[in-house]
């Protein structure tokens, strides 16, 4: 009977008000579109990529020795997880909710107006999405993710989602390559705060996607570094086919999360990994350990402490030496402790004004060099390997202050840096690949280190990283001494609400965070 009252009082009520639909109708507003289109859903998205990654960087920056912490035995230094918390899933949040559904709203969008542009962007940064979360979590929802009316959804093995981005990518690409329809550049490009509607900028962009992808699968028997090599040659050719996403850096909304404004980064310092390897102490062994000489972007990216001496922290270990020592290492800012400079300073990446890079083109020639290597390709993964040593000398150059091309010529002759295709090693490769990442490649360093199982080396034998990264004394309890490999899903949407499907998973045990990832994984 209630509810007959109701729908007869609503029946009165339209027909009294009825007259008066201009005045009375609030699902409609003549200044706000009602239908959402491309050009108003796109610009936000880039925002939320960079807000995804920065964000769970706190954590996973620590497991891949970018940076440590001013105090011992961080939870994350020793590859710990935190329960209850939402800490880490920022990028689960990113790939669900910040873009979400948001991009299913432009591929609509973009098919029915027959904007192939818009709809090869939405499809790009889709695929990107699937692969830093899958990457970063595992095991994701795929298949039921979007579904309208669920409450529950089922995970997805990771072949899966590998399987999509690939999909996506070419996608992507036939719809970037399309001469028909009616996108233009002229539409796109004040939405397209990336390549302002180069479509051809799209395209070189999910080759590096497709070049990721493939060559994290080293250890499967199907793996085709000639491949990686085509898909390396198709991506982005120079530091002006970077994807940055720029930050305006004037007020603390709109500025750089690693900028001062934001005020995120002042208690984690510089690593003793990173030190030795711009110090030229880490890349022997060497003949003659007095030919290496200084990397010229060291200055740049890193600073001293008050003596003049460059320390970086050991994992868990906190700012290292003597009482006088404490507290006077460097933050990523470059002032000693965890001072912060103010708004307007700092250095490399860590300005208010600093761009986010979500892939450069030092790091696609790192990816080929591994891949020519690994095809026994030496005199192409030689050329790869200083081309992206030179641009990302240059790319840090561009940030200020300037290396002059003779520092730069002379690191490059010295014994830092390989003279020979017949002497380069993976090691050289990886390592450079590391210092070229620092700062921005969080989750593209972790996916290095995992595949190579830290420093136990891949399914071939090969293990680059061996002698130069540190595990923690110990490892955090539930462990049961193994490192790290994933981080789990979004606390509050999936612990709370999906926990049953998690359990399918092992989501539910203290030590999933340590299960090992299909990539990285012989067949």
């Amino acid at each position: 009977m209630k509810s007959k009252y109701i729908l007869s009082f609503a029946a009165v009520l339209l027909i009294v008000l009825g007259g008066c639909k201009k005045y009375l109708d609030i699902n409609t507003d003549p200044a706000t579109p009602q239908t959402p289109n491309s050009k108003t859903l796109t610009m936000p998205l880039f925002a939320q990529m960079e807000r995804g990654v920065q964000f769970d960087s706190r954590y996973l920056s620590n497991v891949i020795q970018f940076w440590g912490r001013n105090t011992s035995n961080y939870f994350a230094e020793v590859h710990g997880w935190l329960q209850g918390s939402d800490a880490t899933g920022e990028i689960w949040r990113t790939n669900y909710f910040g873009l979400g559904a948001n991009l299913g709203l432009i591929m609509d969008d973009a098919t029915a107006k027959e904007e192939y542009n818009f709809l090869g962007l939405a499809q790009s940064l889709r695929a990107w999405s699937w692969q830093i979360t899958t990457d970063y979590h595992g095991d994701i929802i795929l298949k039921e993710a979007f579904e309208p009316n669920r409450y529950v959804f089922d995970y997805d093995p990771q072949p899966d989602v590998y399987a999509e981005v690939v999909r996506l990518a070419n996608e992507s690409i036939a719809n970037f390559s399309r001469t028909d329809g009616k996108g233009t550049v002229a539409a796109m490009a004040p939405s397209d705060l990336i390549y302002h509607g180069d479509n051809s900028k799209w395209i070189k962009f999910n080759y590096g996607l497709l070049a990721r992808n493939l060559n994290n699968q080293i250890n499967k028997a199907d793996y085709n570094p000639e491949k990686v090599i085509e898909y390396c040659d198709k991506s982005l050719a120079s530091n002006s086919d970077n994807f940055i996403i720029p930050n305006d850096g004037t007020t603390s909304a709109n500025a750089n999360f690693f900028g001062p404004l934001r005020s995120n980064i002042g208690t984690f310092r510089q690593t003793n990994i990173l030190v030795g390897l711009l110090n030229g102490t880490l890349n022997g062994p060497l003949t003659n350990p007095q030919d290496t000489i200084v990397d010229p972007r060291r200055n740049n990216m890193i600073t001293a402490s008050p003596d003049g001496i460059f320390r970086g922290v050991l994992p868990a270990v906190g700012d290292p030496g003597t009482t006088a020592l404490k507290n006077i290492m460097p933050n990523p800012w470059g002032i000693p402790g965890s001072t912060n400079p103010g708004a307007g300073n700092g250095k490399y990446l860590f300005k208010d004004n600093a761009g986010f890079p979500i892939m450069t083109y030092a790091e696609i020639q790192f990816i080929k060099a591994e891949a020519a290597f690994r095809a026994n390709q030496p005199t192409v993964a030689y050329d790869a390997y200083k081309k992206g040593i030179l641009a990302h000398i240059e790319f840090v150059s561009n940030l200020g202050p300037a290396i002059s091309n003779a520092k730069r010529d002379a690191y490059m002759l010295s014994a830092s840096v390989k003279q020979s295709a017949a002497t380069l090693t993976l090691s050289d490769i990886m390592l450079q690949k590391f210092i070229a990442l620092w700062g921005y490649g969080f989750v593209e360093t972790w996916s290095d280190l995992r595949k190579y199982h830290y420093n136990v080396g891949d399914s071939q034998g090969n293990n680059p990283y061996a002698g130069y990264f540190d595990f923690p004394a110990t490892f955090y309890a539930d462990n049961g001494g193994k490192p790290a490999q994933r981080y789990r899903p979004r606390y509050n949407s999936e612990y709370i609400w999906n926990l049953e499907a998690l359990k399918k998973i092992g989501g539910d045990k203290p030590d999933y965070h340590t299960y090992v990832m299909w990539f990285s994984e012989p067949n």
